[in-house]
């Protein structure tokens, strides 16, 4: 796989255009842009320079549309919106904040990007030549890594057994929906935020440590126009140690991401090397 970091200038003047901030603050179009470096085999052999406009079943990783119902689009584009992610298709993507006025966009892919292709007309928003590196998603059971991980904690709204069943006999796909996290005026946010992190561990394989920490809680708002509505996302940016338990199931976790809304940049786990006072 590949690891990338785009940097990007913000802009520190109120007084003069700020195209890296404005850009940064619709993450449908962040997503849309970042898929331009994965075009399909037949749009860069027909437009190797890309001048034709955008469309987006020209690039399979799109996921713009992807908040529109499935009778409202083409059999054909939604399989590429609903492309799947792990070590043969897809990418992740997060968006960290960095002093002073800059921020990075760390995206992992399957397959290896052409950011020259995809800011070729928005060079101005790259503060720096995009940096690409080879990543293996490989780990040895029992392996320390430092770890980051900025998600979108949610839980599955409970289906009775019986409605459940009887959707499954009928053959139709049981669907159900989201909710925030919620806790009472006596509880530590942050606390309810690590249970939903480690209730999912040994399906991630594996373990957080003890310096877990939830340094950052709040939202993200998405909103693909000026014209729609916004979406609110719970946001939670997750720090610390942890040991690998299972080298398959982290080899998912890091190729398929870690939770919902990934088109929003969240579920990257991105990994380092442990120090060893860290374990």
């Amino acid at each position: 796989m590949y690891l990338s970091t785009l940097l990007i200038d913000l802009g520190t003047n109120p007084d003069r255009p700020r195209p890296g901030r404005l850009w940064l603050r619709n993450l449908y179009r962040v997503h849309q842009r970042l898929c331009m470096a994965f075009p399909s085999h037949n749009r860069k052999l027909d437009d190797p320079h890309f001048l034709k406009p955008y469309s987006p079943e020209d690039f399979p990783e799109d996921h713009h549309l992807a908040d529109r119902p499935a009778s409202a689009l083409d059999p054909q584009l939604l399989r590429h919106v609903h492309a799947p992610r792990d070590d043969r298709h897809g990418f992740l993507f997060r968006i960290d904040p960095l002093p002073p006025a800059r921020a990075a966009i760390l995206v992992l892919s399957a397959c290896q990007p052409d950011w020259d292709y995809a800011f070729h007309n928005a060079r101005y928003l790259l503060a720096a030549c995009p940096q690409v590196r080879a990543f293996s998603p490989d780990f040895p059971v029992g392996c320390h890594l430092r770890f980051r991980l900025l998600a979108n904690p949610t839980t599955r709204d409970p289906l009775p057994r019986e409605q459940r069943l009887q959707k499954e006999a009928a053959g139709q796909r049981v669907q159900r929906k989201r909710l925030q996290l919620k806790w009472q005026s006596h509880e530590n946010p942050t606390d309810i935020f690590k249970a939903w992190l480690r209730r999912r561990e040994s399906r991630l394989g594996f373990l957080t440590l003890d310096d877990l920490a939830v340094p950052r809680i709040g939202y993200v708002y998405v909103r693909k126009n000026a014209s729609s509505s916004s979406q609110r996302l719970r946001s939670a940016l997750y720090e610390g140690t942890l040991r690998v338990t299972d080298t398959d199931l982290f080899r998912k976790a890091l190729t398929a991401g870690v939770g919902p809304a990934k088109a929003f940049g969240f579920g990257l786990l991105s990994v380092q090397p442990a120090r060893p006072a860290d374990t």
